[in-house]
């Protein structure tokens, strides 16, 4: 059990503590939720879900004073294993210390809450008792479908990914808008060419220059705390091996892979392997995109398409190809936009991204970092075309590096109006 005096030192630290200087997100979470529901801040680790916190609070001193504030981070070291009843023990040192909270509203902020045992309980508690209730976790323990059992319905999540390109041109003060001069379209550009080999984690863009240590730290960190210890991996040389398959492939079959480790006397059982990418994907450090399928079975039975969460994580990986990387940083900014992809394969060739909406396809979207070549151009806009016709649908985007243009495109007899859109210019949505 942790002393009252243990905590008392941790909110008066808190009190009469700076916040750090912040860079506004576009996230826009709520301060102040009118229904008694907790707000719980998921994403990956070290994307900037505690700077996020820290943001809600410098808003909140804005119209209230800081003692209805109390902040604490649930990985100190001097605290170790926290139960339930510290919790409790928590908010009442916080009441003696400051009795006229009692009758007002608190806003309490509980980061790396996974660390807690119990914690759930804690928190429909306090709900119950006019608190306002921000968590935050690393991403393994803390995701939307845990929150929604274990919270039985009583929370609102948001997600926290690396910073967009936007954010990124904020933290290297960098103004966009629609009409620029050629400087600042290069200064665009040339921050877009180290965004998408770097990623978008604040640490690597904040410290340049040891950016590749601070990734790879990073990687191995999400890997081997997040992924092996958290979920007991017994086999490790197993998933090892299943994350080098995943960067180095752009389709990814659990059958032939469990087949390869079979092959090289590795011994796994299919299942463990569906488990593992699972914990992956958990994680937030590995997506699955499935192929296209108006049948659910079909689309879930489909080999599908590997993404990562972050470009910077595939580059100190050794990945260097524009085309993967532009690729993966367009899904990364379709996931940041809540839209319902996938991709779609057929004798013609293969679709990139299928964005669907309400019963129908919205936009089918290619990604092709240099369409110069003619027989690339025509390969791209060809199946994009044919594609468009089979679904019923005529919003057709090729995103290039720098090539804009809006082409009406004759494909066997079909016609299609097909616009090639610089990918700065998508990601800024100019």
């Amino acid at each position: 059990m942790i002393p009252k005096e243990k905590w008392s030192e941790i909110i008066k630290s808190f009190q009469d503590s700076e916040l750090p200087e912040l860079i506004e997100r576009d996230i826009n979470i709520p301060t102040d939720v009118p229904i008694r529901r907790a707000v719980s801040i998921i994403g990956p680790r070290r994307a900037g879900k505690t700077y996020e916190m820290f943001l809600l609070i410098k808003k909140l001193l804005k119209v209230i004073k800081k003692e209805q504030i109390l902040y604490v981070n649930f990985e100190r070291a001097d605290i170790g294993i926290v139960s339930y009843e510290d919790l409790i023990a928590m908010l009442e040192t916080s009441y003696e210390i400051y009795p006229a909270n009692k009758n007002k509203k608190m806003w309490l902020f509980l980061d790396e809450i996974q660390n807690v045992s119990n914690w759930e309980k804690f928190v429909r508690t306090a709900l119950d008792e006019n608190i306002q209730v921000f968590i935050s976790g690393s991403s393994s323990k803390l995701l939307s479908r845990e929150i929604a059992t274990s919270m039985r319905g009583r929370s609102l999540s948001y997600r926290v990914f690396p910073f967009s390109f936007k954010e990124y041109l904020k933290t290297k003060k960098i103004g966009f808008e629609k009409y620029l001069s050629s400087y600042e379209k290069a200064r665009i550009l040339n921050a877009l060419r180290n965004y998408m080999e770097y990623g978008g984690y604040p640490e690597a863009i904040l410290y340049e220059k040891e950016r590749e240590k601070i990734l790879t730290e990073l990687r191995e960190t999400v890997i081997y705390r997040d992924v092996i210890e958290r979920s007991k991996i017994r086999n490790v040389k197993a998933m090892r091996l299943l994350i080098n398959a995943l960067i180095n492939s752009k389709e990814f079959s659990v059958n032939k892979f469990y087949n390869f480790l079979k092959s090289t006397g590795v011994k796994i059982g299919k299942n463990v392997l569906y488990n593992y990418l699972e914990y992956l994907n958990d994680v937030f450090f590995v997506f699955l995109l499935r192929k296209f399928s108006y049948s659910y079975k079909n689309a879930e039975q489909s080999i599908p398409k590997v993404y990562f969460i972050d470009n910077g994580l595939l580059r100190v990986s050794g990945i260097q190809d524009k085309g993967r990387l532009m690729e993966n940083l367009v899904f990364v900014e379709l996931l940041r936009r809540n839209l319902d992809v996938s991709y779609h394969q057929s004798a013609n060739g293969e679709v990139d991204f299928v964005i669907k909406g309400d019963k129908k396809v919205k936009q089918l979207l290619q990604v092709c970092y240099n369409v110069e070549d003619l027989y690339t151009k025509e390969r791209e806009t060809g199946v994009l075309i044919k594609t468009g016709k089979d679904l019923g649908c005529k919003n057709l985007i090729v995103l290039t590096w720098d090539y804009e243009k809006a082409e009406e495109i004759s494909w066997f007899g079909t016609k299609r109006v097909v616009k090639f859109t610089p990918l700065w210019k998508w990601l800024l949505e100019l």
